[in-house]
């Protein structure tokens, strides 16, 4: 089953927004290791951004798409949820 629908820019954003937030603080570690002064810094403010920025994204394609292709926006908003969640696991994983 093809889903034409994932191909548009509504449907990809937010999927993109959740891979860069999975994948930017763990980058940022490898790179530069831990922050000794135990400050946030810029990979996590980065990540809070990318995770706020779904919401509008995943909004503006329900909008746009949920009475057009009813079926097909439910596949990919279980897709965007899904990514969305995976994002932020991480987050209540590590937590201290």
């Amino acid at each position: 089953m093809t889903l034409p629908l994932l191909k548009s820019l509504s449907a990809l954003l937010p999927l993109g927004l959740a891979a860069a937030a999975l994948t930017l603080p763990w980058i940022a570690l490898a790179v530069f290791g831990p922050d000794p002064t135990g400050d946030e810094g810029i990979a996590a403010h980065l990540f809070q951004l990318f995770m706020v920025a779904q919401v509008p994204c995943i909004v503006f394609f329900l909008a746009k798409w949920a009475i057009r292709e009813p079926k097909q926006t439910a596949i990919v908003f279980a897709l965007q949820v899904t990514a969305f969640i995976a994002a932020a696991v991480p987050v209540f994983i590590l937590d201290k």
